[in-house]
């Protein structure tokens, strides 16, 4: 990369900012604004998780889950994007979400931050590979005369599983290797990425408004209970409206989340404490806009509701095949598809920058092989190949697509509340130095509404069918406070730097310049 005068000046500030909390800049700073940002919206995907988990909307109660649930789901993530965009600004750091948590709560939050964190981005990966093998199948199944009730393990055998585990396993190893081989190759990867969701969602949704054989917009904002056997079986039966309305918020929570990335590369980002919460806000905020429009396009295109809904996982499908013309759907596929392996690809890069900014503090098993960098590559080689292979395993485990899905929520907003509100309990009261992003006096609100948004989320994750969820998040935080008292409490030390240090030594280095001025005056 060709730097200009200003780019070494910017790298500069990022390199000693990084020093101020008491770290080296080992890996490469390559990545500007748009692919900081890019790195979120690709994670984001709304041809991901919208597509994939759209029966989780349309069967609760249908046309109302997009119109009206949509957004108000993305308000909230918002609300949360711009409260950690507060904290980044402040301490842009790889692994972001651990050293907030650390610095604004101190080891125990940081440390049960990074733990949450790290298992909601390794089954967010798991999720969105899964999904992407579940949207190949969906897609080429029918061309290919395959039964997909026999590959896809809606009702785990262990054929479907085998299967499920093979291709999914292929696309996760070779996201690996791309991340593997540099910040510079992903990151063009993603960028393209970025161009690709945008270009592929408004394709879809002008082919599905040309086609629809009628534009109903009441069906926004239309309630009706799809739950049971009337959506496929995606939701248990109940004559509760608000209560499956509240499950149908699952799609969007799930899709608009993974945005923490643009902090988990912020020691790869030039201009990093500006960049991160510029990354994070935008990626929810046009993820949003053009999913809302995107899924409402898709609801319109719909020939008959109560049959579409009936088709539970393969709804989405079942619309395109009746609303768009088959020599149009295959383009419309192949950009989807790729759009949701970049996904992927994007996803293995943030976990891999949060096990390496935790192992960097020593704060998991074999710590001093997972920080390890390429010197060839720049990139954190171990942590990327670990993730890949946990996330791989953890599709063994919990094969079911929905409940991958509302595992990762779980993990992802807990790790995201966490630094939230300890940042709310020590807004300035012992946190008093912010970076170039502050929204001053409405942080606390900002902060209380996302402690609102997660209660609902958190409620709704582990309802029936996806008990398992709550399984795995009970069990997780048993044995991490197991852990923690049994071993951590005393071994795990946290940050270098605490809050104050570096606080006291951006005072000194401020002195420093201020003084130089003077004398150059």
């Amino acid at each position: 990369m060709s730097e200009r005068p200003d780019d070494i000046r910017v790298l500069d500030q990022d390199t000693a900012t990084l020093h101020q909390m008491g770290y080296a800049q080992e890996l490469a700073r390559r990545m500007r604004t748009f692919q900081n940002f890019a790195i979120s919206f690709s994670i984001i995907c709304i041809v991901s998780g919208g597509i994939n988990s759209f029966s989780q909307g349309i069967a609760s109660v249908g046309g109302a889950s997009i119109g009206i649930g949509w957004p108000l789901s993305c308000l909230f993530s918002l609300f949360f994007a711009i409260a950690m965009g507060q904290i980044g600004s402040a301490y842009p750091t790889a692994g972001g979400l651990y050293h907030w948590g650390s610095l604004l709560g101190g080891r125990f939050l940081g440390w049960i931050t990074a733990w949450f964190n790290l298992i909601g981005l390794i089954t967010v990966l798991a999720a969105i590979n899964v999904g992407t093998y579940l949207f190949l199948l969906g897609a080429l199944a029918p061309a290919l005369g395959i039964d997909t009730a026999a590959l896809t393990p809606s009702i785990p055998t262990g054929y479907s599983i085998l299967t499920q585990t093979i291709i999914v396993g292929g696309i996760t190893l070779s996201q690996g290797l791309v991340n593997h081989l540099g910040i510079r190759l992903t990151s063009k990867l993603t960028d393209f990425s970025g161009y690709l969701i945008f270009g592929s969602a408004i394709a879809l949704t002008v082919a599905l408004l040309a086609y629809a054989p009628h534009l109903d917009l009441s069906r926004l904002w239309t309630f009706a209970n799809y739950s049971g056997k009337a959506g496929g079986g995606t939701w248990p039966h109940t004559g509760n409206l608000t209560y499956l309305f509240l499950l149908g918020l699952l799609l969007p929570a799930y899709t608009v989340t993974g945005f923490d990335a643009s902090a988990h590369t912020a020691e790869e980002t030039i201009n990093a404490a500006r960049s991160i919460p510029r990354g994070m806000i935008h990626s929810v905020v046009w993820s949003g806009l053009f999913g809302w429009v995107m899924l409402s396009a898709v609801i319109l295109a719909v020939p008959n509701m109560d049959k579409a809904a009936a088709q539970g996982g393969n709804a989405f499908f079942w619309i395109m095949d009746h609303a768009i013309p088959v020599g149009l759907k295959l383009p419309l596929y192949i950009a989807i598809a790729i759009a949701q392996y970049l996904c992927g690809l994007a996803t293995v890069t943030s976990a891999s920058r949060m096990v390496f900014a935790f192992s960097r503090d020593g704060g998991l098993p074999g710590s001093r092989y997972l920080r390890k960098v390429s010197h060839s590559f720049r990139t954190p080689m171990i942590a990327i190949w670990v993730v890949s292979l946990l996330s791989i395993g953890f599709t063994v485990y919990a094969p079911v697509y929905t409940t991958i899905a509302a595992v990762c929520v779980i993990f992802l907003y807990i790790s995201y509340l966490l630094p939230i509100v300890a940042g709310l309990i020590a807004y300035r009261r012992s946190w008093t130095q912010m970076g170039p992003f502050d929204v001053g006096p409405l942080y606390p609100v900002f902060a209380v509404l996302a402690i609102i948004g997660a209660a609902v989320l958190l409620y709704v994750g582990v309802q029936p069918p996806n008990n398992q969820a709550l399984t795995v998040t009970l069990g997780v935080l048993a044995l991490t406070t197991v852990i923690w008292f049994g071993f951590e409490r005393k071994r795990f030390q946290g940050p270098p730097i605490s809050r104050e240090q570096i606080a006291e030594r951006a005072q000194l280095i401020t002195l420093e310049e201020q003084a130089l001025e003077g004398s150059g005056d």
